[in-house]
This record gives C-alpha cells, structure tokens and sequence, in this order.
C-alpha cells in the first residue's frame, strides 16, 4: 500500500469512533474505506473495465457509426481516441478516492459544499437511472426473443398505447428488472463475483460472433474493406468531420458517467499505481476489442443480409438453431446483469444515499435507481441510432462535463490534492460554505451547460427548426462544459474566495 493510502486508512480508523461517526452528514455506507477494505489490485481494475466494455450498448455504439457511414477504421479510430480523452478526468477523480477512501458523492462536498454535492451526485444519478433502464430493457429484449421462439404469436401482440411495446415486452422487461433488484439486495460484495464470471461469459459470445461473421462473409476482407460513405462516391461524400465530432464526444459521453464517480471503486485500490495502471490498460482496451467485434458483425451483417443491423439482440435472433439461439441470448442476459449492476446501480445508490444518510441505505438507493430506471421508459432512448448518439450520449455529456471541470479543477488547483477528511462529514467546517453550499460551484456548472442547451433544443425538433451555430456547439458538448466550467469556477474561486487558498497546514490534507 503506498505511504498516502497507510497514512489516511490509519486516520479513517482513528476517526471511525467518536468522532466521525457523530458526525451530522456521516452513514456507514458513506464512510472512507480502511485498510483492510482496500483489497483491489491493478488486476481487479483490469478485469472491472474488460467487464464494463464487454456490454451490449458497446457493441451498439461501435455499429451505429457504420450504420451512420463510417469505415470499419475510421470507428474504431474514434472509439481509441475517445477513450483516451476520458482516461484523463477519470484517472484525476479517481486520485482522491483511493488517497481518502471516499465515495464520489463525498469527494463532491469538498467543491460544491456538504449539501451542494447533492447537485452533481443527482445528475450522475439521473444519468445512471438512465443507463440502468437501457441495460434491463436489454435484458428484457433478450428474453423475449427466447420466448418468441417458443411462443411466435407474442411477436403479433399489439403495443399498448401508452407505452410503445407490447405486453409480453413489457413481461421479459419486468422480469429481467426483478432479477436485477435480487442481486441489489445482496449488496454491493456480489457485484465483484458476477464481473469475474461475467467478463469470460460475454468474450466468448463476442469471439462467437466475430468468428460466425468472418465465416458467413468469407474472410476479414469484405467486412473491413467497406468503403466510408464520407469519401467520394459514397452517399455522404465530404461530411466526415461533421459527424466525427459529435460521434467523439459521444463516445467519450459514454463513459464520462464513470469518469465522475470513478471514486466509488477506486476508494477500495490498495495503491494509486493499482488503480492509474489497471485502468489505463483495461479502459482502452476493453472498448477498442469489444467494439471491434462489433465494428465486423455489422458490418457482416450488410454482406450477409443486405442491410446493417445494429443491435446484436436482432443479429442473434437470425439464427435458425433454436439451441444456439437461446443460449446466445442466455448468455447476453447474464453478461447483462452484471453490467448494469456493477456501472448503473453502484454510483446512483450512494448518490440516493447521500441525499438522505441516516434514512437511506445502498440497497434502498439501488432500487430508486431501479424503479426510475423504468419510469424513464428506456426502449425510447436507443430505439435508433441517431437518437442513441445525439439525443442521449451527447446531450447528458453537457451535464458530466461541466461537472468534472469543477472536481477536477478544485481537488488539483484550488486544494492541491489536499482534503480534510474529518470536515467533510460534519456541519461548519471549511466545506460548509454558505448554509451548505459553494455559490461559485454552482455558478460555474450552470454556465458550463447553459451553451449546450439550444442546440439540444435544435437537436429535439429538428423536424421544425433548422440547426444553426447552438448545434455546432452541441455537438462538442462535452468539451464546451467542461472547458468553461472550469474556467469560471477558478476564476470564481480566486476572485470571490481567497480564503480557500490560505487554508493553515494543520486544515490541509486530512
């Protein structure tokens, strides 16, 4: 363990009695980490992102930008570098929770104060509610396309109105939904378990397919020659760039969820080299293999059927064994599980825990998220790509981008990496600002997402109104927040609040 984290886990457990557990914004589910729960290794974090990129919405976010026109290369060049791109915020949040042992909600008070955090900690909740639906409707796809292969009258049941699926639909949706809150309710211990089994399970239905598309297309060539339709000759010949940019920032709003609340896992690393290493090779990684897979599928998918499908469920419900399709899709339930427990469940349960600590437990925030992950009615949000990327990923990018800026500049610029662990938790300490919250944070949040909404607006009725230069703007949404967040908040800070900067040494660090 590195001197930092020996140091810290020594105070945390110096402080666990009276002290910080009297404390008035203190639960034993928002408690720094010891020593001995410090039990992750580079490896565990290697197998955490391997396990998080092996997921269905990779696979999609890989094959709707050849669905959208771009090569196999070009894809798969843009998923690399945007990958790249997040690494950098995520492995700088990820600092302070293996140096304090604090969850991300925690890490939030030290910029947006002990009761502002509840501003970022609910639009990653939000975020994460969302991503929690995707997943289970996912699964619930899965299930009803086993079931249509027993039951093909299900496939002619009307939708209900309402809704937008049909009944049996909305049975596999539930159905799946209720395994994922049984797994909830065994805490978060379980979701280390499942990754393990997991990450081999869903490699082996990726190799699966990949080898079933090389096959049925007879060889690499055809599926990695495609043509771009950005070049000459192709149906959208000379707007590359156009679409480079928002399938950027799209790609990296795909994980700028984890990006934020990296701390939630990072907290339990024995060492900062365990968490900066595991990450930087199993983040890219993970993302550029898997999306790869579904870079070829796609693509052999035009050869094989003449058209591109982009959502595997519908790829793999082509098959003809009725044995071969139900354990594929068997496989993509599970795989899906542990997904979305470990990425959609962990971040927004301590946020719900954060709001209310003395009435709310991890597992009761693991069920709000369940219950809103439904409300959202998540089979909207990825029914096409062109809404996946420009009216999901893209648009709560805007919202995570602008707050990383203020994490980000406050723990390296403002603090210097230096927390007092014990003022965190408790009421008028240096953390507590004005009734609770950082006016500045606040200020410089709003002004990091307010560029970001008339194109969003453009973007939502682009039917009736036509993109102008807000568009263009949104389409870098997450750089825009991101980089005017955290402008304004230093400058803010600087200006408005010198007395942060003469913190005594004895105030410093914890």
């Amino acid at each position: 363990m590195s001197t930092d984290a020996i140091a810290v886990s020594e105070i945390h457990e110096g402080l666990t009695s009276p002290t910080i557990v009297n404390a008035d914004h203190y639960s034993a589910d928002l408690a720094p980490t010891t020593s001995q729960q410090r039990t992750w290794v580079a490896k565990d974090f290697i197998v955490l992102w391997i396990s998080l990129a092996a997921c269905i919405p990779t696979y999609q976010l890989a094959s709707s930008m050849i669905q959208q026109g771009m090569s196999s290369w070009q894809a798969l060049f843009t998923i690399l570098i945007a990958n790249l791109i997040v690494l950098v915020p995520l492995l700088l949040n990820a600092h302070a929770g293996t140096k304090y042992g604090i969850s991300f909600p925690v890490y939030c008070r030290a910029a947006f104060g002990i009761l502002g955090a509840n501003i970022p900690a609910c639009l990653r909740a939000l975020v994460g509610c969302g991503w929690f639906g995707i997943q289970a409707w996912i699964g619930g796809w899965a299930i009803y396309k086993i079931m249509t292969v027993f039951i093909p009258s299900w496939e002619s049941q009307p939708a209900i109105a309402m809704l937008g699926i049909n009944p049996p639909q909305l049975l596999c949706l539930l159905l799946f939904w209720f395994i994922n809150m049984a797994v909830i309710s065994l805490g978060i211990n379980s979701i280390r378990y499942i990754l393990n089994i997991k990450a081999p399970l869903l490699i082996v239905l990726g190799i699966a397919l990949l080898l079933w598309a090389v096959y049925a297309a007879h060889g690499f060539g055809p599926l990695l020659s495609r043509p771009s339709q950005f070049v000459d000759g192709g149906s959208k010949a000379g707007q590359f760039w156009s679409f480079f940019f928002p399938a950027l920032t799209a790609n990296i709003g795909f994980w700028a969820t984890l990006s934020l609340n990296i701390p939630d896992f990072s907290r339990y690393s024995k060492t900062q080299r365990d968490q900066a290493l595991g990450q930087a090779i199993g983040l890219p990684l993970g993302m550029v293999l898997f999306s790869f897979i579904g870079v070829v599928v796609t693509s052999a998918t035009v050869v094989i059927y003449g058209s591109s499908l982009w959502d595997p469920v519908i790829v793999l419900s082509k098959f003809e064994n009725p044995f071969i399709l139900v354990l594929s899709l068997v496989a993509v339930c599970i795989a899906t599980l542990a997904t979305n427990i470990a990425a959609n469940v962990v971040s927004p349960a301590n946020d719900f825990v954060h709001l209310l600590p003395r009435l709310v437990s991890f597992r009761t925030g693991g069920w709000l998220t369940g219950i809103l992950g439904l409300l959202i009615q998540p089979w909207n949000l990825i029914s096409e790509p062109e809404g996946y990327f420009f009216q999901w990923l893209i648009a709560y990018s805007a919202l995570l981008g602008a707050a990383g800026g203020v994490l980000i500049t406050d723990y390296y610029c403002v603090r210097r990496t230096q927390l007092n662990l014990l003022d965190l938790y408790r009421t008028n300490g240096q953390y507590w600002y004005i009734n609770g919250f950082n006016p500045w944070a606040i200020v410089a949040i709003v002004a990091g997402i307010l560029p970001c909404i008339p194109g969003f607006i453009e973007v939502i009725y682009r039917s009736t109104i036509p993109p102008s230069f807000w568009t263009e703007i949104y389409h870098y949404s997450w750089f825009v927040s991101f980089g005017i967040a955290s402008v304004v908040y230093l400058f803010t800070m600087t200006l408005f609040d010198r007395t942060i900067f003469r913190q005594s040494s004895d105030e410093s660090s914890v």
